[in-house]
């Protein structure tokens, strides 16, 4: 299947590694020119040196999108490099989780700044670029948890509940310009962050796995690469009339849809 994709250029956040990595590789794959976003510069170029090796094209940003001008600088970049930004992808962010009454005025804000507010900033940057050439594609990545949240996962639930109410209301606001905005919802994917885990645990990361799999319908943890086929199409002209849309990505682990 022809995603339509060549020739559009793909912002992704948090593209250095895990979900963000995949989804870079896939829009190379589909002929896509991708601009990867982190705050770490060695890892990007690693990204962007495999990218390169597989025959896409690709450009790498180190930057901070939890600050406002970082934010700016990048958009500008892309827009100086590539004179278009036609897909944007927030991706940036971690999973901050903790006990509510241990969770400071500091920690709030700054998962806000990381996960709220950049999508806020940078689709507001981004939008004015898709309205010229009346397409865009901006998919936000949450977490299920954003719609089913349990005890001690904030600050995380509340920020990502956010995101989607964004992604509804901007939805509604930008389909007159064929502006697609969707969700998707992650459940347990393999991440980096699971490997630290075990590493700390001094356990095997598959036997982790293993563990966290029983808890799913399907009987295993997802890949990095089941997310970015999703949000891959989500972007493509075959996801044409899919806008205002959330996708849980968990295996059937969530009790909602």
């Amino acid at each position: 299947m022809d995603l339509q994709l060549k020739n559009r250029v793909a912002l992704v956040t948090g593209g250095s590694q895990g979900i963000g990595k995949a989804i870079a590789m896939k829009f190379a794959e589909e002929g896509a020119t991708v601009v990867i976003a982190a705050r770490g510069q060695a890892l990007l170029d690693e990204v962007a040196a495999q990218i390169r090796a597989a025959g896409g094209k690709v450009t790498a940003i180190a930057a901070d999108v939890s600050q406002d001008a970082e934010c700016t600088r990048l958009v500008q970049e892309v827009l100086k490099t590539h004179g278009r930004l036609d897909i944007l992808i927030n991706n940036a962010g971690t999973s901050a989780t903790g006990e509510f009454e241990s969770v400071t005025d500091e920690k709030w804000q700054a998962d806000f700044d990381l996960k709220l507010f950049a999508a806020i900033r940078l689709t507001r940057l981004a939008i004015p670029e898709m309205k010229k050439n009346n397409w865009g594609r901006i998919i936000n990545v949450t977490n299920i948890g954003a719609k089913q949240p349990k005890e001690k996962s904030m600050p995380t639930t509340v920020t990502r509940a956010a995101g989607l109410a964004m992604t509804k209301a901007l939805s509604k606001e930008f389909a007159p310009n064929n502006i697609l905005v969707n969700s998707v919802c992650i459940g347990l994917i393999k991440a980096g962050q699971h490997e630290r885990k075990a590493e700390k645990a001094g356990i095997p990361v598959e036997q982790m796995y293993e563990t966290m799999g029983k808890t799913i319908p399907l009987g295993r943890v997802g890949r990095a690469e089941e997310v970015a086929n999703v949000v891959t199409f989500l972007a493509s002209e075959g996801g044409s009339y899919v806008t205002g849309s959330s996708v849980n990505l968990d295996g059937g682990l969530s009790a909602v849809m």
